[in-house]
C-alpha cells in the first residue's frame, strides 16, 4: 500500500504551468490586438495620404518665359485637372493703355497659335485651355497687340516680348 504522501503529485507545479499559460495566451491576445490595431491604423494613413495626392495639383508643363536680357519674366504652368494655364508675373512689366498682351504656343514646325489674351494686369492669373494644349508645342511666347482688337490676332506682332522653353514634367 501506498502512502497518502507519496501518492500526491506536487502542487505547485501545475499551479504555476496554469498561470504562465494563462500569462502567455494574455500576451499573445494584446498583441494581436495591437497589430490589428496598427494595420487598422496603417490603412487609414494610406488612405488619407492618396486622398491628399489626389488634391494635390499635379504640374504636367512648366516654362520659364524670358525677356530680351535673358531675365525672368513670366512662369507658366499647366497641371491637367485645373484645365487652365498657371501664369504669374515676375517682373514689373504692363500693358500699357492702348496694349495687351497676347499668350502664343510655337509649335515645333514654326507656326504660333493663340492660347488667349491676358486679361489681368495682377501678378497671377488664370488662363483657361484645354489640357492637350501644350502637347507639341516647344516654346510659349507673349506679343504686345492693340487693345482695341475685340478678338484675339491669328498672327503675333513681332518681336516677341518674352519667350521661353516648355518643359513636360514627368509625373
Amino acid at each position: 500500500m501506498l502512502d497518502s504522501t507519496q501518492a500526491q503529485a506536487p502542487r505547485g507545479h501545475g499551479a504555476w504551468w496554469r498561470a504562465a499559460t494563462i500569462a502567455c495566451l494574455l500576451v499573445i491576445a494584446i498583441a494581436i490586438a495591437t497589430g490589428v490595431s496598427m494595420f487598422e491604423q496603417f490603412k487609414a494613413q494610406i488612405h488619407h495620404l492618396q486622398t491628399q495626392l489626389q488634391s494635390t495639383a499635379q504640374i504636367r508643363f512648366v516654362a520659364v518665359l524670358l525677356d530680351d536680357s535673358q531675365a525672368p519674366a513670366m512662369l507658366i504652368t499647366l497641371a491637367p485637372k485645373e484645365a487652365a494655364l498657371q501664369i504669374q508675373r515676375l517682373n514689373d512689366v504692363t500693358e500699357g493703355r492702348a496694349d495687351s498682351m497676347q499668350l502664343w504656343a510655337l509649335a515645333a514646325n514654326g507656326q504660333p497659335r493663340s492660347l488667349g489674351i491676358l486679361t489681368s494686369t495682377g501678378k497671377t492669373l488664370r488662363l483657361p485651355v484645354n489640357d492637350k494644349a501644350l502637347v507639341d508645342v516647344s516654346q510659349l511666347a507673349i506679343s504686345v497687340e492693340n487693345k482695341d482688337e475685340t478678338t484675339q490676332r491669328s498672327q503675333p506682332s513681332l518681336p516677341y516680348l518674352f519667350k521661353g522653353a516648355v518643359v513636360q514634367k514627368a509625373l
